[in-house]
């Protein structure tokens, strides 16, 4: 356990709680977050994990825009639907890109676990996007990578960060009813 790690963790924490909460200063604080994991996860050569910090990066930019665009007047995120056209795409997209990054990370790199970091770097991937399209069935699919993240993280010993994961699956939970019940308020309103 470091202290970059201590940092990432509670800046993590307090960027899921307020995404879950549907506050727009998730965005600066998970930005923040990405950039502490990159540098982690560097140190420890989850290279599928460092390159989802970048990419989330550009995705929390977009979140960041998206979400201010889907704003009511009062000020609350509005939750929307996930068709499942959108859902079986998006799961086939996470599948193709583990694939691609497992291949590549297996073959050319010195990966510690390159097909597990893969699948859960990729539909990490799919599930940022489907919560800056504010999305609520996103905290499901945040909830299955999540506790597989937990797993890697024992396997790693990086403790804090398996602690944080398992908290994020409880987070995600909260996440999931609260972004349930304001669909379904917002569908009485209308």
């Amino acid at each position: 356990m470091s202290a970059l790690e201590i940092v990432a963790v509670a800046v993590s924490f307090l960027g899921i709680w307020l995404t879950a909460r549907r506050r727009m200063l998730c965005w600066p604080v998970n930005l923040l977050a990405c950039g502490l994991y990159f540098k982690l996860f560097l140190d420890v050569r989850l290279y599928a994990d460092m390159v989802l910090q970048a990419l989330f990066g550009i995705a929390i930019v977009y979140g960041w825009i998206a979400w201010a665009r889907g704003k009511e007047e009062s000020g609350d995120i509005v939750v929307r639907p996930l068709p499942p056209l959108q859902a079986s795409a998006g799961l086939a997209a996470g599948a193709v890109g583990a694939l691609a990054i497992g291949w590549f990370t297996s073959r050319y790199t010195d990966a510690a676990l390159p097909w597990m970091d893969a699948g859960l770097s990729s539909f990490s991937l799919v599930a940022q996007y489907w919560t800056a399209r504010r999305q609520a069935a996103s905290w499901l699919l945040w909830i299955a990578v999540d506790v597989l993240y937990v797993g890697m993280f024992v396997v790693k010993e990086l403790w804090l960060t398996a602690g944080l994961y398992a908290a994020m699956v409880g987070l995600a939970v909260l996440g999931y009813r609260r972004w349930r019940q304001a669909a379904a308020d917002g569908a009485r309103i209308s």
